[in-house]
This record gives C-alpha cells, structure tokens and sequence, in this order.
C-alpha cells in the first residue's frame, strides 16, 4: 500500500506532513496535522518487519501503566503506521535548555523500575550472551575491524571475540531477565506534561525490545554514549534504582552491569564507524571517543576480565578508537 493510500484509508488524505529530523535508524516520521487527532507517520522501507514488534512492545508497555505511543493504525506489510504523537519535549532537548538533570533521570530510572518488576512476555526474543556478542559482531568485526586494519578478520578472531563475550556475560546468566528496550537514553524519552507519576516518562524507538539482563537498559541511560555524566548522579540514579526494584545483592549487579555496559559500548563504539561507512552519517563520529572512554572504563571491572583480554590480544589501547573518515 503507498503512504497516500494509507493515509486516505485512515482519514489522513488531507493532513498536512511535516517531516521530523532523521536519526540512526532507517526509520522516518512524519508529524500529521489536520486530520482526525494529532499523529506521526512512522514509515519503515527498509525493514517493514519492524513494524509488528514495535506494535507488541508498545501494548505491552501501556498496559503496565507506561507512556509508549499508541498505535491508532499499522500496515506491517508496507511498514507503515500511524501512532500517537507525544510530543517534542524529549530529555535531550530539556537537558539542553538547561531542565533539572537529576529530576528527568530519576523520571526516567523510575519507568524502567516499574518495566522491570514483571517479567518479560513469552514473544519477546533473547538478548542473551550469544545474541549480544553477534550485534557486537555486525560492528566490530563486519565494519570497525576493516576499517582500521583494511582486512577482514579471520574466523579465528571471530571465534575468539564470541568466546570472550559469552563468558563474559555467563556469571549472570541465571539472573531473571526483563523486557529490555536496547535504547533507552535521553534521546528516545519524552517529559509528558499532564502524565503522573512514570506515566510522565514517554517511550519512543522499543520495536527491538527483548529479553535481556535488568543492567542493560540502566547501562544504557546511565552511560551514554551520546552526552556526559557526572559520577555522583550515575551512583544516585543507581542506588534509586536498587531502591525502586528491591536489588539484594549490589554487588554482584554491579559486576552484571559493567559487563553488559562493556558489551554494549563494544558495539555502539563500532556503530558509529558503521554509520560513517556504510550510511555517510558522519556527524556520529562526533560520539566516538566518548564510548571508547566508556568502553575502557567498563574493561578495567574484574567482571570483564575475558573481554579485556581479547582487546589486549586483538585490539591494542593505541588503536581504541574511531578510524579516520573517509575522504568526501
């Protein structure tokens, strides 16, 4: 179906489009005015796949009393779908103009407490050690790898890379999981005037939610690859986590969380390398040395011990870092 159909066949015809700014993602929005209620055209050409999950996950969400768009229409074969429009007042842009740091951060680790005292639903798929360590794969490996060295690496090094990760992340194998969202930072969340409470908190960009560790998501917001943190908010938002979820043994979550930060700082420290090289998005690499910094923080943790040891074998501190851009 064309995006014209559609919009006709949900009473959208005449509705003025404005479109959004573009992120990292193949995804577009469209802001929707003129039509029966506010909205956004969400248009996935590339992945029209994406679609149903992102439908799944945001039921799940509001029916735990959580801010996720609700999806007043969806065509998953054409990877359309016409969703609530929340707003623009995301925590990045609040933060910008000078918001309350320590009160959008505890908005937003108190959503994820409220996300993580259920388990996850039967659908959602594993982010496990091996799922992990294949994401990290797709950017180290498959982008970074070549663009540092200019070769592909070998089996061995691939083989070597998932071994690490996966006993990396084994000691916490057995902890309960949760529904983690991957991407839940400043970017992704709004503040919803009117909305009590976690409700307050708006979801955006959950469509590759899955099964995962409870420090994945809080590893996400508290180490941002994106912007800085002061240390005192991020052992504040995490002893308000603790407190709002009933953590008993901090220590060992400590070690689960400089594990998983670890594993997602591999990958995102390469997306940005990715996103040069294969989308021209060049602007990321603005956020490179900032993962890499976090990245080495996260390997000096004794949890870390065999991803450490596969860097220091593979990957020298010298060369932790983004690779120079290519030449326009």
């Amino acid at each position: 179906m064309s995006i014209g159909a559609f919009l006709a066949a949900h009473g959208y015809a005449d509705a003025r489009r404005t479109p959004l700014p573009g992120d990292a993602s193949a995804r577009r929005y469209e802001r929707l005015s003129g039509g029966p209620r506010p909205a956004l055209l969400m248009v996935c050409p590339q992945d029209a796949d994406s679609i149903a999950p992102f439908v799944r996950v945001s039921r799940h969400l509001r029916a735990l009393g959580l801010s996720a768009p609700e999806v007043y229409a969806a065509d998953p074969v054409s990877g359309l779908a016409l969703v609530e429009d929340l707003g623009e007042d995301t925590f990045s842009r609040l933060l910008a103009a000078g918001e309350d740091e320590a009160a959008l951060y505890a908005l937003a680790v108190d959503a994820l407490a409220v996300l993580h005292r259920v388990p996850p639903p039967a659908w959602a798929p594993a982010w496990d050690a091996p799922a992990m360590a294949e994401a990290a794969s797709a950017t180290l490996l498959a982008w970074w790898w070549p663009a540092m060295f200019g070769t592909v690496p070998d089996r061995s090094v691939h083989d070597s890379f998932r071994q690490a990760v996966v006993a990396t992340l084994a000691p916490f194998a057995s902890d309960p999981p949760v529904l983690a969202l991957r991407d839940f930072h400043v970017d992704n969340l709004l503040r919803l005037e009117g909305r009590r409470g976690e409700a307050a908190c708006g979801l955006l960009d959950f469509q590759d939610a899955a099964a995962g560790h409870p420090a994945y998501d809080l590893a996400s917001l508290l180490e941002d690859a994106r912007r800085d943190l002061a240390p005192s908010l991020r052992a504040s938002m995490r002893a308000r986590y603790a407190a709002a979820t009933g953590l008993g043994d901090i220590d060992r979550f400590d070690a689960a969380f400089a594990a998983h930060a670890a594993v997602r700082h591999t990958r995102v420290a390469a997306l940005w390398t990715r996103l040069e090289r294969r989308d021209g998005k060049s602007r990321y690499l603005a956020h490179a040395p900032r993962t890499w910094a976090l990245l080495a923080a996260a390997l000096a943790h004794p949890a870390c011990a065999p991803l450490a040891a596969w860097f220091d074998a593979y990957i020298p501190p010298a060369l932790r870092r983004a690779p120079e851009a290519r030449a326009a």
